[in-house]
């Protein structure tokens, strides 16, 4: 019986529809008022609509379109003011024509379907409503389709077929398609939906798909009609509704958003949408209306990847008018940033972003190609003003309401730093796929990538601690434990920003900054937008302090790993304020035990003879262009301290070789300047150089020798963001010659962050040099002998607690500088300078600074073999002997050049 009733509507509605006498429009404004009250009995019976079948509801929703597409406004707001729950149920059923009437092509793609982020995403597709057309809804198709008026065969109205020859209609194969359906049916052809359809003949499967998408689309726009009469009763506040969130209006935007809809539609839902948002864009865009607008950006995004321009560009255009409404209701973008990275990221699990080629290789998709334009688009000033000009809309792009002052205007320059944002997190996005093969093998480029994934999604504190703690792991499994260390440290950071921001934590802003002397990458920026990232699951509100807790105490178990014990101790002092507030004296005492571990090991470090070092560092540069984006850079690469030169030689080697596919790879063997102009282009170059750390405090311009310029001074911190490293040559263009002609330069490089690093590989930012003359090299030679002979003498022997030297480390210093048998290093330098054509080259400072180094050095030899005598045993006595007769023939060498060295010792 409910069929049968709702098949009569349709049909009753239909002769109202067509005939003659009823064509003006008072006389159809008169017939909709007369049919309206059913469509107050609907609302007051929906459970009873909702208990209908497929068919039925169909045919019940298209018969209340009908009676609202002819009814006047007045009696639209009328039926709006009963009630707030009235009004839902009468959008709801809205919603339902929009679900119930959706045109799905059988080749639509994932892009172009529903989403499954979409909130409908998780309920099946309903079945076409040609399926099963009774013949009240063939009449209707059929008679609308005889009363289109439009040219036939153009693009812009959809009609793409034209009228097909009268021959082609015959007993088997009917003409019209009523006559088709209902032979079909009849003869039980139609079991199936496949079946029914392919049993048509192909121009009448045209002509049925042709018009699903036509009464698709004019569904569509009669619900998009009434969502902008609904917004304007809205702004006058003459209707019932719930003014805090607009659930009407964000309900319908979304399932219009989700499903396919046809091109007309989408022509005409921008200027509404525009609309809409110039009206109640503050409410649209409040937190209570998150999951609104995380929906709509994905689903712009979601259009911006599409094949059609036309789609793209409109996508565009509705992601400049959030992007409008953010600034001129909140004055930033911040907020609204936050919604698209998430979106983006979301986005980029659903998209393709590479496809293989015909090599096997990986590179950019069409999908990732499309979507940059859009981004790009999105901040394209001259492009936007003629976009929205096309388009029709009423107003420039980006420009605020003539009743606001002019500083709320958004400006490009912010919407340019938006669409960076986004680009960085395709880009980012993209790298990472795109490296999926090599991700194994080279696990340089692996840290990069996760590292540049954390960078690009820091907006979002979930997405970014995400990206580091992969980070994290990665570096764990290379055992890199001062980098994950740092990771852990970072994902903390994160945390206590977020908690110090929101006054909901026992750490303030100076603990931050202790946090970021352990790692810089620890700045300011994350926390002003850590409060705006409360969006559906994602923000601040995650972030606890039993979180930051857990962080900190793995970076202290990473960088205890990694005997940076220096490091551990400031991150408990930064724990120990947790516990204290919480009066937890037990992992108080557990925190104070490990405090004291800690500095007994550093006291190990400090008072070992043999210098801590917590790392090699090693200078590569890329040369050859299929090294790529690496390609003329410099890095400078942080390893364990137990990995030698011919180690990374040959592991770098290993990696480059197996992705250069088959080009030939060289290893330039020495540190001298490349001069990459003068390489063979065909083939790649990797020139690999161990580099010193320099200290803060370090003289670069000192002529010593740097091999002991680290020993000196007690721990600390070992952050590192300079390094050098020195290379020998002559003027001639040889690389070693005597000492009279051999030069050195000293190269200084500035990185563009401090090791440890969230990487194991930073760029060289900047490059210095200095040169050093040879009469300036040997007096650093001689210079350095000596201040390492006096660091001995003046050390003091903690271990004991007394004042005297180290014997053995005196002894084998003595035995290098005053031996018979080695002394001939401070005797070449006289050899070389003071005697002969050498000597009369010297300047006379040059002079006078060499003689008062030997003299220098020859009295600290004196008073070290005297401290040795005094320390020395019986079994010693031989080895002193030794040394005294090798200082007095030195002595005697050195005063044929020297004679004033007699007089001095």
């Amino acid at each position: 019986m409910r069929a049968k009733a709702a098949r009569m509507l349709v049909v009753l509605l239909c002769k109202h529809e067509f005939d003659i006498r009823y064509q003006k429009l008072e006389d159809k404004l008169y017939i909709a008022q007369l049919y309206f009250p059913l469509v107050g009995q609907m609302l007051d019976e929906m459970p009873v609509f909702y208990n209908l079948g497929s068919s039925e509801k169909r045919e019940v929703l298209i018969t209340i379109l009908q009676i609202i597409r002819n009814l006047d406004d007045t009696s639209l707001i009328k039926a709006w003011q009963q009630s707030i729950a009235r009004t839902r149920l009468f959008f709801k059923l809205l919603e339902e024509c929009l679900i119930h009437f959706e045109h799905r092509k059988p080749d639509d793609s994932m892009l172009m379907g529903s989403s499954s982020r979409s909130p409908l995403g998780d309920k099946p597709f309903p079945s076409k409503y040609s399926d099963r057309l009774s013949p009240a809804i063939n009449h209707y198709l059929l008679e609308a389709a005889r009363q289109e008026v439009g040219p036939q065969g153009t693009p812009e109205n959809g009609y793409l077929w034209q009228r097909v020859n009268s021959q082609l209609s015959s007993p088997s194969q009917p003409y019209s398609l009523r006559e088709a359906l209902a032979q079909a049916q009849s003869s039980r052809i139609g079991a199936s939906t496949l079946a029914l359809r392919e049993s048509l003949h192909p121009i009448l499967r045209q002509k049925l798909e042709l018009w699903e998408e036509n009464l698709s689309a004019a569904v569509s726009l009669q619900v998009l009609e009434i969502i902008e009469k609904f917004s304007g009763a809205v702004a006058s506040h003459t209707i019932a509704t719930d003014y805090g969130k607009l659930d009407c209006i964000t309900s319908i935007f979304m399932i219009v958003f989700s499903h396919n809809q046809p091109l007309a539609f989408w022509k005409a839902l921008f200027p509404v949408f525009n609309s809409v948002f110039e009206l109640h864009g503050a409410t649209l865009m409040a937190r209570e209306n998150d999951r609104f607008l995380k929906q709509i950006a994905f689903h712009l995004l979601r259009l911006a990847v599409f094949r059609n321009v036309n789609v793209r560009k409109r996508a565009v255009i509705g992601l400049q008018i959030l992007v409008r409404s953010s600034f001129s209701y909140f004055m930033q973008t911040s907020r609204l940033r936050v919604v698209l990275t998430i979106t983006l990221s979301e986005l980029m699990s659903e998209v393709q972003v590479t496809h293989m080629k015909s090599d096997g290789t990986l590179e950019e998709s069409g999908e990732a190609c499309r979507l940059r334009k859009s981004l790009e688009e999105m901040a394209d000033e001259s492009e936007s003003f003629n976009i929205f000009e096309e388009f029709g809309l009423p107003e420039k792009p980006l420009v605020a309401s003539n009743e606001q002052s002019p500083e709320h205007c958004c400006t490009w320059s912010e919407v340019k730093v938006l669409s960076d944002s986004l680009l960085l997190a395709l880009d980012a996005s993209l790298e990472h796929a795109l490296l999926a093969s090599v991700m194994t093998l080279d696990r340089y480029s692996a840290a990069e990538s996760f590292y540049k994934l954390a960078m690009a999604f820091a907006p979002v504190p979930d997405l970014h601690i995400m990206w580091l703690l992969h980070l994290c792991d990665a570096h764990q499994e290379m055992q890199s434990w001062a980098e994950a260390a740092q990771c852990a440290v970072a994902v903390a950071g994160v945390v206590m920003q977020a908690l110090v921001f929101r006054n909901d934590g026992v750490w303030s802003s100076d603990h931050v900054c202790a946090l970021r002397k352990i790692c810089p990458m620890v700045s300011g920026e994350i926390s002003s937008e850590a409060s705006a990232a409360e969006v559906e699951g994602y923000g601040a509100s995650k972030l606890t302090v039993d979180s930051a807790v857990k962080y900190l105490q793995l970076a202290n178990k990473l960088f205890s790993q990694a005997e940076l014990h220096h490091f551990c101790a400031s991150i408990l002092e930064l724990v120990i304020p947790v516990y204290k507030s919480r009066r937890a004296y037990g992992q108080l005492a557990k925190c104070h035990t490990m405090l004291t571990n800690i500095y007994e090991s550093i006291l190990e470090q400090e008072s070992s003879p043999i210098p801590f070092a917590d790392a090699t560092y090693y200078r590569v540069g890329f040369y050859g262009e299929k090294f790529g984006k690496l390609n003329r850079k410099e890095y400078v690469y942080r390893e364990a301290r137990d990995v030698r030169l011919g180690d990374i030689m040959e592991k770098l080697s290993h990696i480059y070789e197996s992705r250069l596919d088959g080009t030939t790879l060289h290893v330039i063997p020495d540190s001298r300047q490349v001069k990459a102009d003068e390489l063979q282009a065909e083939a790649c170059y990797l020139q690999i150089t161990a580099v010193d750390p320099v200290m803060e405090d370090e003289d670069l311009g000192s002529r010593r020798e740097r091999i002991f310029s680290l020993s000196t001074g007690s721990v600390r911190a070992r952050v590192f963001d300079r390094f050098l490293f020195d290379t020998p040559f002559t003027k001639n263009g040889k690389t070693q010659g005597g000492l009279e002609d051999q030069w050195k330069r000293r190269s200084v490089l500035q990185t563009e962050g401090s090791f440890p690093a969230l990487v194991n590989r930073l760029e060289v930012m900047k490059s210095e040099s200095l040169e050093f003359s040879p009469v300036e090299n040997a007096i650093g030679m001689i210079e350095t002998r000596t201040a390492a002979l006096r660091n001995e003498l003046e050390e003091p022997r903690s271990s004991e607690g007394d004042q005297l030297p180290r014997l053995q480390s005196l002894q084998r210093i003595l035995q290098g500088s005053v031996a018979v048998q080695v002394n001939s290093g401070v005797l070449s330098v006289c050899t070389a300078f003071l005697s002969g054509e050498p000597a009369t080259r010297l300047r006379s400072q040059e002079l006078q600074q060499l003689i008062a180094a030997l003299l220098e050095f020859m009295a600290v030899c004196k008073r070290a073999i005297r401290v040795h005598f005094r320390l020395i045993g019986d079994e010693d006595q031989e080895f002193h002997t030794q040394l005294v007769n090798g200082f007095q023939s030195l002595t005697a060498e050195l005063s044929h050049y020297i004679p004033a060295i007699l007089s001095e010792l």
